[in-house]
């Protein structure tokens, strides 16, 4: 909040050209994997319609990216979990009859090759293959910890948020966090996800039933994401993964975009990120319109205005003598002249009167806006700067 207040998050835009749920889908399409969909319920409008205007691959060959809403197939209920979800929608399962489901979330920043955590997965013969990506121990508390066996791949617990998370074998300073991207057999999966309907005890999670349910019989592993290799990838970039799931997160993963040797690149060819931006005229700097370490998105203006290390989207206008520094604007902004913006995060649509300051007394901004554990001030969809 406030980004997610009328849109799913997954809808919620990143990096100037994009929203969360393209880093997945982009993965899945690059890898090959072409027939996907996307379960929704809750605000999932906005999600929809990027999915339905931009995903489009080829129906001659059977392909699809398709939204799914909660359709109450099994009762007058919507979906207790994610568990439920997609025990809910097991008929797109029958229907395509596949021999392994990918099951990933749609709120993370970053490139992965699936076909390789696919592989490990049918060489393993392993009911569930759970990505994990190594982090230092003193930082892995804040998430879903994977306790693994001395073989360094069967997993032997699921710990939530542990206050001293176990380390990795050969490895004792790193921890495994669980990146929320399974791999599943197809009939364990099923398996599990009806006997996990029948315990009244469950809330129905993938994460903290489904997975835990596997690991007591001894048939998940762990996928080591350090040892994915996208194409294109550079030593700087080597298995970035962020879950933006704080506003300080959000704000930092936009950070990353920025540097002149970006810490996650979005230029990657190989391995593009895709998307489908409106058709603009490119970006205009006019009156002396500065930016520096930024990135500016098409039809955006900025006139005599200065931006320093900030992501831009499209369809903004910045006007003279602004300056905005460590910034994500989304379309539609507007920033009167002489205004200063230092590490703000705008909605779409918001409009920033002439001399206006926001980040700058963060004590007088809390009094009005949302404002981050780490400082950053956050204006959801056309809310009003208040003089």
């Amino acid at each position: 909040m406030p980004l997610t207040a009328d849109r799913a998050k997954p809808a919620v835009p990143f990096g100037g050209n994009y929203r969360l749920i393209d880093f997945v889908l982009s993965n899945m399409v690059n890898g090959g994997y072409h027939r996907i969909c996307v379960l929704t319920q809750y605000k999932s409008h906005s999600l929809d319609r990027h999915i339905t205007q931009t995903w489009r691959l080829s129906a001659m060959t059977g392909d699809y990216v398709t939204p799914v809403p909660a359709q109450q197939r099994l009762g007058p209920r919507w979906y207790t979990g994610s568990a439920d979800a997609i025990l809910q929608s097991l008929n797109l399962i029958y229907d395509d009859q596949p021999d392994y489901v990918v099951v990933f979330g749609a709120d993370h920043v970053y490139r992965m090759d699936p076909r390789q955590m696919v592989a490990q997965h049918m060489e393993s013969g392993a009911a569930v293959t759970v990505a994990g990506i190594p982090m230092p121990r003193r930082d892995a508390h804040e998430f879903g910890v994977i306790q693994v066996a001395n073989d360094g791949m069967k997993i032997e617990s699921f710990l939530e948020k542990p206050a001293d998370p176990p380390g990795i074998p050969g490895s004792p300073e790193q921890s495994y966090v669980s990146m929320g991207n399974y791999v599943f057999s197809t009939d364990a999966l099923v398996d599990a996800l009806k006997a996990d309907a029948e315990d009244e005890r469950s809330v129905h999670d993938m994460g903290g039933n489904i997975i835990p349910m596997l690991t007591a019989r001894g048939e998940a592993y762990v996928y080591d994401f350090d040892k994915n290799e996208v194409p294109g990838s550079t030593e700087r970039d080597h298995a970035y993964w962020r879950d933006v799931g704080s506003l300080d997160a959000y704000h930092d993963a936009h950070m990353d975009l920025v540097s002149v040797h970006p810490v996650f690149n979005l230029y990657n060819t190989k391995w593009p990120i895709l998307s489908s931006p409106p058709s603009l005229p490119p970006a205009k700097f006019v009156e002396g319109g500065t930016a520096q370490d930024s990135m500016v998105g098409s039809g955006s203006i900025i006139a005599g205005a200065r931006l320093q290390s900030s992501v831009i989207s499209h369809s903004v206008n910045v006007l003279e003598g602004s300056y905005v520094e460590g910034s994500v604007l989304m379309p539609g902004v507007v920033i009167g002249q002489d205004a200063v913006l230092k590490n703000v995060i705008l909605d779409k649509n918001v409009i920033v009167p002439p001399g206006a300051q926001l980040g700058v007394d963060l004590e007088a901004d809390r009094a009005k806006y949302t404002v981050s554990a780490g400082g950053v001030v956050v204006l959801g969809k056309g809310q009003e700067v208040i003089p």
